[in-house]
């Protein structure tokens, strides 16, 4: 029926017909050409649904898979994620010293390898470790030792492109909230991030030791804010200066930490009396926030019985794995307190990689076909995900996700999207910046992989399959720095460049094609500066930058209509074209992520279907570059209807020129404006200067969206346009007596005002002007 209906439809578009068993070759050979992602020459099915060979779990599998744990720790900057994951490692026995995000011993986190991760005290790369852990089942109060897969995330939104990635690949993850701030605008991304990839989260209120805590407001927040259910599973023992442990209320004891660093965990069934009062109600708020989420534990509070450890433990479970509920842990991790609790929750309430729902798509059937579900079976077709991409010592280095079969030192596997065979010469599992050679890795494990040519979001098979997964979601960026190296230009140049954009799918390079500057874009200032200094310190490439340009971008408001020839007669055979359409605005498509699009409705072959990828292609050119501001065109749709060709005169380039002049012909009878990126900028700051700081932001015309006033501190939220905000920080350093700081993060696009929109015009005019002199 399928093949049918697709013969009807090319009956219709194309000038001739084909038999169904040729078109149904053609489409297949011109998918694998496209997706480039089978490896092997199969049948191509005919129809959509397709059988495939369901293998089981072994023994071996389940018991390897219950306990095993790939983890990410997400945060705000700030809240303390790489300090945490220090504790972790050290508490598990992966390091033996302890050392500071910024250390005065000039050692730093073992999990900020790069040196300017360490000079400037913040998270750059996302760094990969595993560890190993025997953790107390609050359900049985068994001990079971635990394997353990983490990945270390940047806070900062600049470097929102290693959480996506991270989370991409990731089963569960701890989401870290400072005690004081709470719910800020980073957390906010992150949590969005985690509904994008369903990463079920445990919650860890961190810095619980410092002035201002309160636990009971950060859980309120990450209702209200994250629109998640959460309930504290601990209640502290002290607070501030005085925390000394924490009640855990499931298996109902108070657990302290003592010794050396707090690596002595001391249990007790006497709960101190001064928090008893608070456990119980705590304890009662847990189980009434379950019975909302949970059907059993709703059921023994209707029937008014008290669930027991198990009962309690398992409802965690259930609802946090199935993303209603997230369980809230407390401690703090620079004064090493109830950290291993923590991990306890991390082993009995995430999920197993065989309890995540994994897909992949089958590229031998058409894209609307349903995905495939993946079974994390040793004895499975290999299916990996390239998730990460690093310059090491030994050339590339590939950060694979295994979810189904094993890969074995010196195996050969296919990559998915061109199709090649590549063998695997060496097979490691990282620590932060060192490796650990290994023969095989099975399914739910996180290894690297050295002399791979790939890209980020790359599937690998081993060529019995056509599957394929789907990448990661990037976003746009929205500065641009112009780029000079200092002095005559090395191959460095080009080759930093290169190395840096095959890395960060968020860091762009292009050439402008007036000025022949050559212009990187990126997710913000510190984003571009670090790549910058990258240059210098790897490559020895020091460069000097232009201003900062604000990604500035052009959408047309109104349909129009276009009739446009385009004749040129040269003496020999010219160039003839005639396109007939309309452009109209375009919405965001969710799905594909996508705002422009060529949509051909040419009937009666008009126009040769071999020209129409040429008038796609045309289109596509002309929305590089607006005659507004010189800025690319979005939300755009073209619409080709139809059109005439020469015989002679007719060719590729004819049809790509005329669909450019067509386009610009009419762009501007579609009332075209300019839009510009809007920022939501979080300024926190003592109270005495939140006069000074809204207005610093009404000036910049800032809307607030949100300000919250707490004991000493203020926090306020508000939507700036991105070319308002330059010099801010030294502003706002000034009007705060240096003790305000503030971070933003990429919302949208919208117009500029019709001043700015008129500089803008005139100003791309002049350039345009001096460069044809």
């Amino acid at each position: 029926m399928l093949s049918s209906n697709i013969f009807q439809v090319c009956l219709r578009t194309r000038p001739y017909a084909r038999t169904p068993v040729s078109l149904a070759w053609s489409l297949s050979a011109r998918r694998h050409a496209a997706t480039a992602a089978a490896v092997k020459p199969t049948e191509t099915s005919q129809d959509a649904v397709k059988e495939y060979p369901v293998f089981e779990l072994t023994d071996e599998d389940k018991r390897r898979l219950k306990f095993q744990r790939n983890i990410g720790v997400s945060a705000h900057i700030d809240s303390g994620k790489t300090t945490l994951t220090e504790r972790i490692l050290y508490y598990t026995g992966r390091i033996r010293e302890i050392h500071e995000v910024r250390g005065r011993d000039n050692v730093g986190a073992k999990m900020d390898s790069m040196e300017l991760e360490r000079e400037k005290g913040i998270t750059i790369q996302s760094a990969a470790t595993f560890c190993d852990w025997v953790a107390t089942m609050p359900a049985t109060g068994d001990k079971e030792k635990y394997a353990i897969n983490i990945i270390d995330t940047p806070g900062h939104v600049d470097f929102t492109i290693e959480v996506e990635r991270a989370l991409r690949v990731l089963d569960g993850a701890i989401l870290v909230l400072c005690a004081v701030a709470g719910v800020q605008s980073q957390t906010t991304t992150v949590d969005r991030q985690m509904r994008r990839y369903n990463v079920p989260r445990i919650s860890f209120i961190n810095k619980m030791d410092r002035p201002g805590a309160n636990p009971w407001r950060v859980i309120n927040q990450i209702r209200q804010k994250l629109k998640i259910s959460a309930a504290a599973v601990q209640v502290p023992i002290g607070v501030e200066d005085d925390l000394r442990g924490v009640v855990d209320l499931v298996r109902w004891k108070a657990i302290y930490n003592e010794g050396e660093k707090g690596n002595k965990v001391v249990e007790s069934d006497e709960i101190p009396a001064e928090v008893l009062e608070l456990a119980k109600e705590k304890r009662r708020e847990l189980v009434e926030q379950l019975a909302e989420v949970d059907d059993e534990i709703g059921e023994l509070l209707i029937m008014d019985e008290e669930p027991n450890t198990q009962q309690l433990a398992e409802a965690i479970r259930r609802a946090t794995i199935s993303l209603k509920f997230s369980p809230v842990f407390l401690g703090s991790a620079i004064k090493n307190t109830a950290v291993q609790p923590m991990l306890d929750g991390v082993c009995a309430y995430l999920p197993t990689p065989s309890e995540t729902k994994v897909v992949a798509h089958d590229t031998s059937l058409p894209a609307s076909a349903p995905p495939v579900e993946l079974q994390p079976a040793s004895a499975a077709p290999l299916v990996a995900l390239a998730f990460k991409l690093e310059e090491g010592r030994f050339g590339q280095l590939t950060y694979m996700r295994v979810y189904q079969g094993t890969m074995r030192k010196g195996q050969f596997i296919y990559h998915a999207r061109t199709g090649k065979k590549v063998k695997v010469p060496r097979l490691v599992r990282m620590h932060s910046n060192e490796m650990e050679d290994i023969q095989e890795i099975g399914p739910g494990e996180i290894c690297a992989i050295f002399g791979i040519d790939c890209a980020s979001g790359d599937t690998f098979t081993d060529g019995s399959t056509n599957f394929s997964m789907t990448s990661m979601y990037v976003p746009e960026p929205v500065i641009s720095l112009a780029l000079k190296p200092v002095g005559a230009e090395t191959p460095n140049f080009s080759r930093a460049l290169n190395r840096f954009q095959k890395e960060d799918p968020t860091f762009r390079v292009h050439i402008d094609k007036e000025s022949k500057e050559t212009i990187i874009s990126g997710m913000g200032e510190l984003h571009l500066e670090i790549y910058v200094e990258r240059m210098k310190r790897e490559y020895n490439v020091e460069c000097t930058t232009g201003k900062p340009r604000v990604a500035f971008r052009e959408t047309i408001t109104q349909r129009a209509d276009f009739f446009y020839t385009h004749k040129k007669q040269t003496g020999g055979a010219g160039q003839y074209a005639r396109v007939i359409g309309f452009v109209e605005p375009m919405q965001m498509n969710e799905e594909t992520g996508k705002d422009v699009e060529f949509v051909n409705q040419v009937m009666g072959g008009n126009i040769p279907s071999s020209y129409i990828p040429a008038c796609e292609k045309g289109f596509y050119e002309a929305l590089e570059k607006g005659s507004l501001s010189g800025n690319p065109v979005c939300g755009c749709r073209l619409v080709l209807n139809d059109g005439l060709a020469h015989s002679v005169d007719s060719s590729e380039l004819a049809f790509r020129l005329a669909t450019i002049g067509a386009f610009r012909e009419i762009y501007n009878a579609a009332k075209p404006i300019i839009l510009e990126p809007i920022m939501t900028v979080e300024v926190v700051a003592p109270s005495e200067f939140q006069s000074a700081v809204i207005g610093g932001l009404n000036q910049r015309r800032g809307t607030i969206v949100d300000s919250e006033v707490r004991e000493d501190e203020f926090t306020c939220i508000a939507e700036v346009a991105l070319n308002d905000m330059f010099g801010y920080s030294s502003h706002l350093r000034g009007i705060t007596q240096g003790k305000g700081e503030f971070s933003m993060e990429y919302k949208t696009h919208q117009p500029v005002l019709p001043q700015v929109q008129a500089e803008l015009e005139a100003a791309y005019k002049k350039s345009i002007g001096q460069i044809k002199k």
